[in-house]
């Protein structure tokens, strides 16, 4: 898969956060064309405290839910933990996980806020301008002001920042606590959660999520046991 893969990456905090700025007005959160999603990629990364970085992507079949693809990649980072530009310590890495793809995922779903950020500019979203893919942020906690939705699945809540909406809490098991759905890129909020409820059939998370977590957590594992490391 191709990604656009940048020459350098930001030295330091300030020059993320100016990165992140600069690059949010260029998110198109609308649908450019009728949404037609056969595969669905996860994405997912880890790291661990000595700097080692670990991302995968697991591509689905969108009907069947199907593995149809696997791509890994290990890398290492020292760039600060700051809240807000985590997505700093593990783009190069998950870049590389994308470029080992031999196929084009339809739609990608990040473990991260998208537009449900402070600076309105999260992972999600940076991913989805480097691959020019329709992309999604799914994150396990919110980022903003939300009230609990309705307890039935299918339920949802607007996520807000500053009075702004910036994505929903959506309800994906009935009496579970929700998700948090907020726009990457290239794909509209309604047809975001429409593709989450999809994707998640027995569990909390989408099964991109899960399957590309469960190969992230065996990466680092793999790490920690390496006589190498």
């Amino acid at each position: 898969m191709k990604v656009a893969k940048p020459d350098s990456w930001p030295a330091s905090p300030e020059e993320a956060a100016a990165l992140q700025d600069l690059l949010r007005e260029r998110v198109i959160a609308e649908n450019p064309r009728p949404p037609r999603f056969r595969t669905v990629a996860g994405l997912d990364s880890a790291y661990d405290d000595a700097g080692n970085v670990v991302a995968a992507v697991v591509v689905l079949d969108a009907t069947t839910l199907e593995t149809v693809e696997v791509a890994t990649a290990c890398g290492t980072t020292d760039f600060p933990y700051v809240p807000g530009l985590l997505a700093f310590r593990e783009l190069p890495t998950t870049l590389t996980a994308l470029e080992n793809l031999t196929i084009t995922p339809d739609l990608l779903i990040c473990d991260s806020q998208g537009l449900a950020h402070p600076r309105r500019f999260g992972f999600a979203c940076h991913i989805g301008l480097l691959t020019g893919v329709p992309t999604i942020g799914v994150a396990k906690n919110a980022w903003g002001d939300v009230e609990d939705p309705a307890p039935e699945r299918g339920s949802s809540s607007v996520i807000t920042i500053d009075g702004d909406p910036v994505g929903r809490a959506l309800r994906t098991r009935t009496g579970v606590k929700p998700v948090y759905v907020s726009i990457g890129h290239l794909i509209d909020l309604d047809t975001a959660c429409a593709q989450v409820l999809a994707l998640t059939p027995e569990f909390r998370q989408p099964e991109t999520t899960r399957r590309a977590d469960h190969l992230c957590r065996t990466l680092l594992r793999d790490i920690a046991t390496d006589p190498a490391h």
